[in-house]
């Protein structure tokens, strides 16, 4: 009998873990709501990514990494597979970060980038 195992799609830091916690008790998110991670055409390379809670919507797929509840739109897959996020909160920048395999060029914003 075989066992399928699930492979995250994106990863996150232990940096990036505790502020999203940090912000969906903040900000009182419901358990209905989980964190949307995907892209959406702009920005100065073409596209951006999308991070932010939401409600599950058509088309996509539900994934638990580090205990938070991720959505993501299955056609986002190829863009961010193997991405990882982070949280930096240095002097010299505060904020999320995206480090993308699958990107051929990134923007010096660090939220745009193009396959």
């Amino acid at each position: 009998m075989s066992t399928a195992v699930e492979i995250a799609p994106v990863s996150f830091t232990p940096g990036a873990v505790k502020e999203l916690f940090k912000l969906r008790d903040q900000q009182e998110i419901g358990e209905d709501f989980g964190l949307r991670v995907g892209v959406e055409g702009g920005g100065c390379s073409g596209m951006n990514y999308i991070l932010g809670f939401d409600q599950k919507k058509d088309g996509d797929q539900e994934h638990i990494i580090e205990g938070l509840k991720v959505l993501m739109h299955k056609a986002h897959g190829m863009y961010l597979m193997g991405m990882q996020i982070d949280f930096q909160d240095g002097l010299n920048a505060r904020g999320f970060t995206f480090n993308n395999p699958n990107a051929a060029s990134t923007c010096g914003c660090g939220t745009s980038f193009s396959v």
